[in-house]
């Protein structure tokens, strides 16, 4: 008998709403859940607020945009990450096994090293991350073998070693006063300097993906079988397999261009919710997609006030997702199952 989604995507739900009050509530200037609510109904209800102005600014301009992105990544990350871990039918794989958080790494720090402006770093980072994407299936197409799927994976590991070899050069070569700090600071992940015209560029390719992969959503189940039994049920393997990739990519890259290298969200969270709410990708995606969000929006919460200076995200989200991994490699074989 298979078990209601309702209470894991409830849970889900609780965590991004949780994640949402305390990025809206918590930090140097600390926001009164009242005020919050009465900002909020006032915007939805068209009428003047009575609260103080600056208790509008921080909502709206300060904390606003950054919680939106928060949100976004995480969701982003943790789509990306179930979508991986169905398509190699293995719970250990993450977001960046193809190289794309490695080619937007080398997309941003060139853009750094050649001081181009934001905009064109988000993009350099973008591009990156498609193309090293690119290069991974063309290496893995070029190779004949009986398991390609495994050959997918070693091609990413080469061609992110190769991309990481790259960013290490930049960085020895850059300008150690000015761009090695920002460098730095970029590749460990940061939503501090996230301002409003960053969310459209964010917002759009975030979408497209999870959209792209909500649709595909059955066909993914059949991809968690053999590729002999999925042609078999009429599913034509490499063209899925071809989208799903892509639609993976497009939301990584997109975070990765945003928000820096932040890791284990995309690993962490999609197990979480295979937890809850079971493998079918039809409940899975939108459940890692609730819960990523809060879970970023938490560890971003936790980056900014934790400490007199801001935590990057990427060192974080490694202090949870390290210990996660050691239980996670412990106990694979007895949770990860197909639908």
């Amino acid at each position: 008998m298979s078990r209601s989604p309702l209470p894991g995507l409830l849970i889900s739900f609780a965590v991004l709403l949780a994640g949402l009050l305390l990025a809206f509530t918590v930090g140097r200037y600390p926001v009164g859940l009242g005020d919050l609510f009465a900002v909020l109904a006032a915007k939805l209800s068209g009428h003047a607020s009575s609260t103080p102005a600056a208790v509008e600014t921080v909502i709206w301009q300060v904390r606003g945009p950054r919680v939106i992105a928060a949100s976004l990544v995480g969701a982003a990350l943790a789509v990306a990450g179930t979508a991986f871990q169905g398509l190699f039918r293995n719970p250990l794989v993450s977001p960046d096994i193809l190289g794309a958080s490695s080619g937007a790494a080398l997309g941003a720090v060139l853009g750094i090293y050649f001081s181009l402006g934001v905009f064109a770093i988000q993009a350099l980072a973008f591009a990156g991350g498609l193309a090293a994407v690119a290069m991974v299936y063309a290496v893995g197409s070029a190779v004949a073998a009986r398991d390609p799927v495994l050959v997918l994976v070693l091609a990413g590991v080469v061609i992110g070693a190769l991309l990481g070899a790259g960013v290490g050069l930049i960085k020895y070569l850059a300008d150690p006063y000015n761009q090695l700090p920002a460098m730095t600071f970029w590749l460990l992940g940061s939503l501090a300097s996230t301002n409003p015209s960053d969310l459209i560029p964010l917002l759009g390719p975030v979408m497209i993906g999870t959209l792209i992969l909500l649709a595909l959503r059955w066909r993914m189940n059949v991809m968690s079988l053999p590729d002999e039994e999925a042609r078999a049920l009429g599913v034509s393997t490499g063209p899925l397999r071809i989208a799903i990739v892509a639609a993976a990519t497009l939301v990584t890259s997109a975070s990765v261009a945003t928000a820096g290298i932040i890791g284990w969200v995309g690993l962490v969270v999609p197990h979480i919710a295979r937890t809850l709410v079971g493998p079918d990708f039809g409940r899975l995606i939108p459940a890692a997609a609730l819960m990523g969000g809060g879970f970023l929006l938490l560890i971003d919460t936790l980056a900014r006030t934790a400490a007199q200076v801001e935590i990057p995200l990427g060192i974080l989200t490694a202090f949870v997702g390290t210990p996660f991994f050691i239980w996670l490699l412990a106990s694979v074989s007895k949770t990860w199952s197909a639908p």
